[in-house]
């Protein structure tokens, strides 16, 4: 990205450049990002660090793309991650019901080997990634972690930002950064609002072991409640993400172990072999919310603060990713260049770099995940008919196979393996 104009640094006695508020996925990457180019910042996440570092295996776990692969790489982040990531060799997708197996006469496979570029993500879980951040922010000297605390309050002036902590301490820096979720309080008190809507839906998360090995093959099984996806994991183990309306959600979270096994089965059929739960349980509702700016007075916003998307296609965090790597672009450019980090003009380039891919894609999942969820004969011949079409054309489909490995469009250096 250009910074186009050259402005003074802010001369004032600020703690650090950049505050981040949300000590997950995105802020602790945002976090290495920006200290690896040279800036001072102070990570303030309200868990306390023991129970980020909590290893027990809970079954959650998140499809990265290539290019989030390539990011993580280039922070430092991956060689302790490597170990326990599955690549995803191929992608399968098909349409039906619940108990009557495969209806549809097609079934869609992007295979990684139609790109030369390698797999075109990887799985990890969650506890593997937090474990590998939480390691790599205490090796950076550039990075202040406040663990177990929260931000009550922000006020922007001309020359900083001043946050106020709940243990009554104050913190100043050029700009807050906030990764502090979908209902970012940061936001709120900035005055930034929501496009937002319910799709009725819940999905239900949890990992399984199952009898045969799964050869690194992602399932994307759509049925009319919503999709069913079955995740490649390390071993003869999966990551599920099983996407029912609330009501039937809400009935199935309920129910023992057993009996949430014998729903699941005909959903996720026999290919596999015998299935058990390997590890806890989640629900989690499934929003559409995407924040009508992404920046505000000395104020920029990232992953889920900026935008919760339907799982359908898995790039939830993927997203949240490529605002890291944009913002810290930008960010660390206008440093070098001698600029106050947190002028507007300068996150103005951030929110026009983000904004309008971010709602491509928050308008193609929900687009998705309409024409998928329901049962209407004339829209399921149509949808089955377009899968036998794309996997008919070559071209079209190693297309969508560098899509899905997050390798078009305008790529910030992160992500394509570059330090910034």
């Amino acid at each position: 990205m250009d910074n186009p104009s050259r402005r003074p640094i802010s001369q004032g006695m600020a703690d650090c450049d950049a505050i981040i508020v949300g000590g997950g996925l995105n802020g602790s990457a945002l976090a290495l990002a920006l200290a690896q180019g040279g800036l001072k910042v102070v990570l303030v996440d309200a868990l306390s660090r023991a129970a980020l570092a909590d290893e027990a295996f809970d079954g959650r776990g998140y499809a990265l793309a290539l290019a989030s692969q390539r990011l993580l790489a280039a922070i430092g982040v991956w060689p302790q991650v490597a170990p326990n990531a599955q690549p995803i060799l191929e992608i399968k997708v098909t349409d039906g019901r619940a108990g009557e197996g495969n209806l549809s006469p097609f079934v869609l496979e992007f295979d990684h080997a139609e790109i030369d570029e390698g797999p075109m993500g990887y799985m990890v879980e969650d506890r593997f990634l937090r474990r590998a951040f939480l390691d790599a922010i205490d090796g950076q000297e550039r990075i202040e972690a406040l663990h177990g605390v929260r931000v009550t309050g922000h006020a922007p002036g001309p020359a900083d930002v001043r946050v106020t902590l709940d243990d009554g301490r104050e913190l100043t820096g050029s700009v807050l950064l906030a990764a502090d979720g979908q209902h970012s309080p940061s936001a709120a008190r900035a005055g930034i609002r929501r496009m937002s809507w319910s799709y009725g839906q819940t999905a239900l998360v949890c990992a399984i072991a199952h009898e045969r090995p799964h050869h690194g093959v992602a399932h994307q099984f759509f049925m009319p409640p919503g999709p069913l996806a079955i995740l490649p994991l390390p071993g003869n183990v999966s990551s599920i993400v099983w996407t029912e309306s609330d009501a039937e959600a809400a009935r199935i979270a309920a129910l023992d172990d057993e009996a949430y096994l014998e729903e699941l089965r005909p959903r996720f059929g026999g290919f596999l072999g015998e299935i058990a739960l390997a590890g806890a349980r989640f629900s989690y509702p499934v929003p559409f919310s995407v924040a009508h700016a992404f920046v505000g007075e000395r104020l920029a916003l990232v992953g889920d603060a900026a935008h919760r998307l339907h799982p359908i296609a898995g790039q939830g965090l993927n997203a949240g990713l490529k605002d890291v790597a944009a913002l810290a672009e930008v960010l660390v450019e206008a440093r070098r260049r001698g600029e106050d980090i947190g002028r507007a003009d300068v996150l103005e380039r951030y929110q026009r770099w983000r904004r309008f891919d971010t709602a491509t894609l928050a308008l193609a999942t929900d687009g998705f995940n309409r024409l998928f969820s329901n049962d209407n004969p004339l829209l399921r011949l149509g949808r089955d008919l377009g899968m036998g079409i794309v996997g008919a054309l070559p071209g079209l489909r190693r297309a969508l196979i560098r899509e899905a490995a997050g390798l078009t469009g305008d790529l910030p250096r992160l992500m394509r393996g570059r330090p910034v």
